[in-house]
Order: C-alpha cells, then structure tokens, then sequence
C-alpha cells in the first residue's frame, strides 16, 4: 500500500465494535442528537471550558451552523468526523475526531465527545480504540495526539487506558469560575499502538507531570 493510499481521509469508513459502530454523519437522522449533545453542559465544560451549568437556548445561527457543519464532514479530504453510534439502541450518541492532520510528521490530533445517553458504560473507550487503531492501522499514523483540561480526570484516566500517554502540562491556560486549570498533553505512538493495540495492561504509562 502506497504512502498516499495509507493516508487517504476521502474514505469515510464504518467501524464496528462490540458496544459503538463509527459512521459517516447521517444529518437528517442524527440532527436531534448532535443539538443535543452541542448543548450539553457537560459537554461544553470539558471541552470549552464554559462554566454553564444549564443549557442554553438555541436559535437559528446555531442551527445554520451545525446543518452547515455536519452536512460537509463526509466531504473533508483532511480529517476524519464521525458518529458514535451505541449498538444497542441504534442511535447516535456522539462523535470521535481525529483532525489537525500534519501530512509530512504522519500526525493528527484526536477529540471525542459523548452526550449523556453515551457515558459510563465503556462506550467512549471503544469508540477511541476503533478510530485511533484506524488511524495507525490503516492511515499509516505515527502520531496520535489530544489535550485534556486537568478539572477533567475521569477523561484522562480513559485516555490513559487506551494507551494515551501524559507528554507535559500547560499550567493554568484556562479561567473557569475562581479557578485557574491546566491543559494535558497526550499522545500515543505507532510503535506503542503496534505493542498494545489500545490495551496497555501492564504496558508502563510514562509520566512527566
């Protein structure tokens, strides 16, 4: 397989698990969970940094927006968008990224995000390991990488047990009520995803900080 065929993000591919199957965006079948999950405050609080505690009100911008925005990631020649799908209801329940692609270091970056109907019960864990093991497996990947706020631990623990490893901390980036919050930087390697396959076990997780 050639270097361009190894690292072609035109191809939306499905990946299916035993709890999650990744799919391409359906927009008409998805749209009320995607204003779902986009208005969630707990959404929001790990991944913006709001301090909302409630959800806010949508109006037609917002709208616009996200028809705009989901109707065009089947078409994005340089990232790969998408929907986290529980097997066992059928439905969408959140969206697994991998972005920020960097053709001469083999690099992206990596986001997820899960609405509540999708939390605590191991599906955001596969979720990662499906579209992550697809980014080096068949991308031809050789780095994978995400940040995560330090207010957010339950979040890094999963990345940790996916085989994401803490790299550095970027003190104090981000003003959240009277606190002040770190930023995390992970990241896994070819060679460590080739050793675990997004199961560490026994395999050491380095820290730095």
């Amino acid at each position: 397989m050639s270097e361009d065929e190894r690292a072609d993000f035109r191809h939306k591919p499905t990946l299916t698990g035993e709890l999650v199957v990744l799919r391409p965006f359906r927009v008409e079948e998805d749209v009320e969970v995607i204003r779902d999950f986009l208005t969630d405050p707990e959404v929001l609080r790990y991944t913006d940094g709001s301090a909302q505690t409630e959800r806010s009100a949508w109006d037609e911008n917002q709208e616009r927006w996200m028809l705009d925005w989901y109707t065009t990631r089947n078409a994005q020649p340089d990232r790969l968008d998408l929907a986290v799908v529980d097997r066992a209801t059928g439905r969408c329940v959140g969206e697994a990224v991998l972005n920020e692609w960097q053709p001469g270091n083999q690099s992206c970056n990596f986001r997820i995000l899960l609405g509540t109907a999708g939390r605590d019960r191991g599906l955001g864990s596969e979720a990662t390991r499906l579209i992550v093991g697809y980014g080096f497996e068949r991308l031809g990947l050789h780095r994978v990488s995400l940040t995560v706020y330090g207010h957010n631990p339950r979040g890094r623990r999963a990345y940790e047990k996916v085989g994401f490893v803490h790299e550095g901390t970027r003190r104090e980036v981000l003003r959240l009520g009277d606190a002040w919050i770190d930023d995390h930087d992970m990241a896994i390697l070819a060679h460590e995803w080739e050793q675990h396959r997004g199961r560490p076990g026994t395999v050491p997780v380095v820290r730095t900080g």
